[in-house]
């Protein structure tokens, strides 16, 4: 799961009707949720028949350190991200806030020791731990994020786990040994979020700091940076209202790739393969934007993030400057600030980050339902066949019904915070918890 927190006003933070002339670029492959809202970014499970046992799962399997980051998984072994913290001292508190913007909404680390985990898909045994690195002064952090929170991406035999400004590590993902590493430092403010993606032999990571703003295209086989590219200049002078935590969407439109990544202020599209620019659309003065974007029925539907998110749909068949002419429609209530969007092919579903589920037509943002289920949510829905299923921070799991009004299926409740998204392995379901992974088995 890519997160950030609401807390005050600076503060961060299917199968789909695909038409002829635009489809996803990649066909979800059964068992295999390799990256951050699986195969297609768009969290849609390729079985239909996920099941609704939360009872007595396969495995509960305690994991060290924490992590918001999402599990991928083959369905033979499943990959996580997570940190081991040190506390700070007094001193190191005083010293590192006193040195940093909204300091009193960060918290500040000793150290941090940041893991790859691998464990056993069937039977949650661990088969491997990889310490990858130990930062001796991390940057304060929003207390709502973690310093694994960017979800790892799995490509074949190479494992790519992200963190942020901290390092990219490139792993065997059979034996965790790093093949290569790669640095790209911006100030991100509040702690990583942006999840890397593949493409080929391309690896993307967004680098939307309060410093810096840039996208960049690094080598999969050998980690060298193989492009970077600016983002568009903004109206704003403040960098708190420049950064950005979204991860690429991945489609393609007349025949050509272009990697969609929403930033402040700009949603823009690129050629994962040379940087080069496809389209931008100004979206008004939206910054800290986290939720993943969506593309169904020919349209690529995105939340403007912080301070009050609206979700928009543009048609990417343009190009350069696309504000006055693909912008289809906006609406903004309901619309989540840190969980993706999720669509059926005929209403997109929106879980807020306080706890309402809505329902709007795709075609036009018309809205269809709205329900209040209470909670406090980061982690992006799953879309399974006609059911949905969203977990809030108290660990609340809600199944509903996807179609034209509000049929709730089940709840339960897990009593572990939950932040991170649910991962589908066949019928079967993945939930990491704070303190662990989870397997539950759906005969």
């Amino acid at each position: 799961m890519t997160l950030k927190s609401s807390s005050a006003l600076l503060c961060i933070f299917t199968l789909l009707c695909i038409v002829a002339t635009a489809t996803q670029a990649e066909s979800p492959t059964p068992g295999v949720w390799g990256q951050f809202r699986g195969p297609q970014g768009m969290g849609v499970a390729s079985s239909d028949s996920v099941g609704l046992n939360f009872e007595t799962p396969a495995f509960r399997t305690p994991l060290r350190g924490v992590g918001w980051s999402s599990p991928v998984t083959d369905g033979q072994r499943v990959w996580l991200t997570s940190a081991i913290v040190t506390e700070a001292t007094q001193e190191q508190r005083k010293a590192k806030l006193a040195k940093v913007q909204m300091a009193n909404m960060k918290d500040v680390a000793g150290s941090i020791e940041l893991l790859a985990q691998c464990v056993d898909a069937t039977s949650g045994e661990i088969l491997f731990e990889k310490s990858l690195g130990k930062i001796g002064d991390p940057n304060p952090i929003h207390p709502m994020n973690s310093y694994a929170s960017p979800t790892p991406a799995l490509v074949g035999d190479r494992l790519i786990c992200h963190f942020g400004g901290y390092g990219t590590w490139c792993l065997d993902a059979t034996t965790g040994e790093t093949i290569w590493t790669q640095r790209l430092v911006v100030d991100d403010s509040v702690g990583p979020g942006s999840s890397p993606i593949v493409v080929d032999d391309i690896v993307l990571l967004v680098c939307d700091g309060i410093d810096k703003q840039f996208v960049a295209g690094v080598s999969l086989s050998e980690g060298e940076v193989l492009w970077q590219t600016p983002r568009p200049k903004m109206r704003t002078p403040n960098g708190e209202f420049q950064k950005a935590y979204c991860t690429p969407l991945i489609i393609e439109v007349d025949g050509e790739t272009q990697a969609v990544i929403p930033g402040a202020q700009w949603i823009v599209a690129y050629d994962p393969a040379t940087g080069r620019e496809h389209w931008r659309a100004d979206h008004g003065s939206g910054f800290s934007v986290t939720p993943m974007p969506i593309y169904a029925g020919g349209l690529v539907v995105f939340s403007t993030g912080y301070i009050t998110p609206e979700l928009v749909a543009v048609d990417p068949t343009g190009r350069g400057d696309v504000t006055q002419t693909h912008v289809r429609w906006r609406i903004n209530r309901g619309v989540p600030a840190k969980p993706s969007p999720i669509s059926d092919g005929q209403l997109v579903y929106l879980v807020s980050d306080d706890g309402i589920v809505t329902a709007v037509s795709l075609a036009d943002g018309a809205s269809r339902w709205r329900k209040r289920i209470g909670g406090t949510f980061s982690a992006s829905p799953l879309l399974s066949g006609d059911k949905l299923f969203i977990a809030n921070h108290d660990g609340e799991i809600t199944v509903f019904r996807a179609g034209g009004e509000y049929q709730e299926i089940k709840t339960a409740d897990l009593g572990e915070q939950v932040m991170a998204s649910p991962v589908p392995v066949g019928s079967d379901l993945l939930i990491r918890t704070k303190a662990a992974l989870y397997r539950f088995a759906n005969p």
